[in-house]
């Protein structure tokens, strides 16, 4: 197939490539030479470092070769199977944390309800002390019942 000749902007004759034909076993093995090329330069290896030295877009390794991209993800330590167990791990802590703050808070309601009733009991008596010093009340009945009927 002959190149396209198309006038640039400047006005000179430029020639056009036509589109590659699909290859997909081509563009793959291309792909992982240039994951071999990025990792022996000591580059930064990312899915869009491979793609720019391929010359394709990330989104065609993302949607064409998806075990290619897990590779790529895997050598960088983000494999989406590794992120998706250290998040179910950082839920589990967190549930655990919640439970466990749930009962606390369940204890301090009940330890709540509980100094409520024994401050109520407290001011009541408080009432009746303060009627006997001032002489408003001569006898008040304290303690617990079955201490008075024992007395």
């Amino acid at each position: 197939m002959a190149a396209k000749r198309t006038v640039s902007a400047t006005g000179a004759l430029e020639a056009v490539k036509p589109p590659r034909r699909r290859d997909r076993e081509r563009t793959l093995t291309e792909l992982q030479l240039a994951l071999s090329r990025l990792q022996r330069a000591g580059t930064k290896v990312s899915i869009a470092a491979v793609a720019r030295e391929v010359k394709v877009t990330p989104a065609l390794i993302h949607n064409t070769y998806p075990d290619f991209a897990e590779q790529v993800r895997a050598l960088v330590h983000k494999s989406t199977r590794i992120q998706r167990d250290h998040k179910h791990q950082a839920l589990q802590v967190q549930r655990a944390t919640t439970t466990r703050l749930y009962k606390v808070i369940a204890d301090q309601n009940k330890e709540i309800v509980d100094l409520a009733s024994v401050n109520e009991a407290l001011r009541g008596e408080i009432r009746v002390l303060k009627g006997i010093v001032e002489g408003k009340v001569l006898t008040a009945p304290f303690g617990r019942k079955t201490e008075q009927k024992s007395s």
